[in-house]
């Protein structure tokens, strides 16, 4: 990009040139001091607060030197800057790309003539959505603030929740055209800076045109993108965001995009809850079996019932077998070809319920699956017993805090009814022994997945499937290998709170 002028309305000129002369770049042309020096102001219609840009900008520069001698215009710059604007944020940049971006950026740029240096404010006025409820994550007890589409605002979020001296926030520009702001979170003295120091890393590796949002951002720098498996979280729910902070975690803000990025995290993390620490805890903890016990429902029993039909007939009790021969009889198909169309036909009413405004998309998804299974067992295409899997089946697989997760596990559920088809309940064995040996292969940030369990951190049992008492988990994920292990003051020895 050209260098800055000394002229002020050729820097105008060039900048105009650069954007392609848009309709939407206004700009102002005055004179102060008695006509004796030519200002220019240029920003972007749409993206910048006017009525600040009247009362703190204008007026103030048209006023302040009525019948007053004004310095040399590099001095007059200097004076503009720390007498006369009235804005929080203001900056002096004498490169021409540092003003273009600031302009596309929602900020006011001020040249005057006889100054290569010109001045930036902070204009930004578009509109926004405000603070509601976060959409994809429905709160039974806690804060009800969700993050939007503006980063200041979510910082600021966070901020409120979080009154830390140590509260880091590292900003980066990512995106060779976007140029978008991305924000690095963590808590010093926490964090192990071995992470920090590796998140910094992969974020500045970034190098593409556009960073649309977070979920660019996180399949950028996953530690593994071959994985069905969520390694970092991603919520909209501030709480969320500070307590995985407070545990020794990172968080990544993308602006434009309302959801937060956490890590690093293990299998564990996807069936834990913001509202698992508002609840007491002899509810948590039923509630977290609850989830184990889905989890698993969720991605063998459709193929425990295929394995059981087609070649371990033996294992089902008579009067329950008697039964299942009964409901099929007439039915045209193999156990296997019943569960994949029924899976299929749900996976389908699930995309077409996200698809579709939300007050049809729920009608759909409930009258779809009715309508469909019954007429379904109605022309003997499947047995009664086979809706009556696949509506357990999906009623678990939504019981995950993690939408992420749960994709991940209806995938695998596919692979595992295959497995049940070729060989049984050998199979389906085959199958969870390669999904634990993918889980303790898998790493996020270098952490390993499948801790605490493997390698074992018998602390860290204490928040696992079942949740201690709050006077009993006093420590943060050992695992995570935070650099202050104690969540709050303890009486321990001073060997114990000595610091990893």
């Amino acid at each position: 990009m050209p260098p800055l002028g000394s002229r002020a309305e050729d820097n105008a000129a060039a900048i105009r040139q650069l954007l392609g002369a848009p309709s939407d770049l206004a700009v102002r042309t005055f004179s102060i001091g008695a006509g004796k020096h030519i200002c220019v102001l240029l920003c972007l219609d749409g993206l910048v607060d006017k009525q600040l840009i009247n009362e703190q900008v204008l007026k103030p520069l048209m006023r302040r030197f009525e019948g007053e001698p004004t310095p040399e215009p590099d001095g007059l710059t200097a004076m503009i800057e720390q007498e006369v604007l009235s804005v929080i944020e203001v900056r002096r940049e004498d490169a021409m790309d540092e003003i273009v971006l600031g302009i596309l950026s929602g900020d006011t740029a001020l040249f005057v003539d006889g100054s290569r240096t010109g001045i930036l404010l902070d204009s930004k006025g578009w509109e926004c959505r405000g603070v509601e409820e976060p959409q994809t994550e429905s709160i039974i007890r806690g804060s009800r603030e969700g993050f939007n589409e503006i980063i200041r605002t979510n910082t600021a979020l966070i901020r409120r929740i979080l009154r830390d001296s140590r509260l880091r926030f590292e900003s980066f520009k990512l995106g060779r055209r976007t140029k978008r702001d991305v924000v690095l979170i963590y808590i010093e003295g926490i964090c192990n800076p071995t992470l920090k120091d590796e998140a910094v890393r992969r974020l500045k590796s970034i190098d593409i045109d556009d960073v649309a949002g977070s979920g660019t951002v996180e399949h950028l720098i996953t530690d593994s993108f071959l994985s069905p498996f969520p390694l970092m979280l991603n919520s909209e729910r501030p709480d969320k965001v500070t307590g995985g902070l407070l545990q020794g975690r990172l968080a990544i803000l993308v602006d434009g995009d309302p959801f937060a990025l956490i890590f690093p995290i293990t299998f564990a993390s996807n069936i834990h809850s913001p509202e698992d620490y508002y609840q007491h805890w002899i509810i948590t903890s039923a509630t977290r079996m609850l989830r184990m016990l889905a989890t698993f429902i969720a991605t063998f029993l459709p193929a425990i019932y295929i394995a059981l039909l087609e070649f371990h007939h033996g294992m089902i009790p008579s009067t329950l077998a008697f039964s299942i021969a009964g409901a099929r009889e007439g039915v045209p198909f193999p156990a296997v070809v019943e569960a994949f169309v029924m899976e299929s036909t749900l996976e389908l009413l699930r995309e077409a319920g996200i698809r579709l405004p939300k007050p049809i998309g729920q009608t759909i998804g409930i009258v779809g699956g009715l309508v469909i299974g019954e007429a379904a067992v109605a022309a003997g295409i499947v047995s009664p017993i086979m809706v009556i899997v696949v509506a357990v089946t999906a009623i678990s697989s939504f019981s995950f805090p993690s939408y992420s997760f749960a994709i991940a596990l209806r995938l695998i559920r596919f692979a595992t009814m295959l497995a049940a088809a070729f060989f049984g309940l050998y199979g389906i064995i085959l199958a969870f022994i390669a999904i634990n040996i993918h889980f303790v292969n898998l790493k996020s940030f270098g952490v390993p997945y499948s801790a605490p369990l493997a390698p074992f951190f018998s602390r860290d049992w204490k928040d696992l499937f079942v949740r201690a008492p709050a006077s009993m988990t006093r420590e943060r994920p050992e695992h995570l290998n935070p650099l202050d292990r104690y969540l709050a003051d303890d009486s321990q020895s001073g060997d114990d709170n000595e610091m990893v």
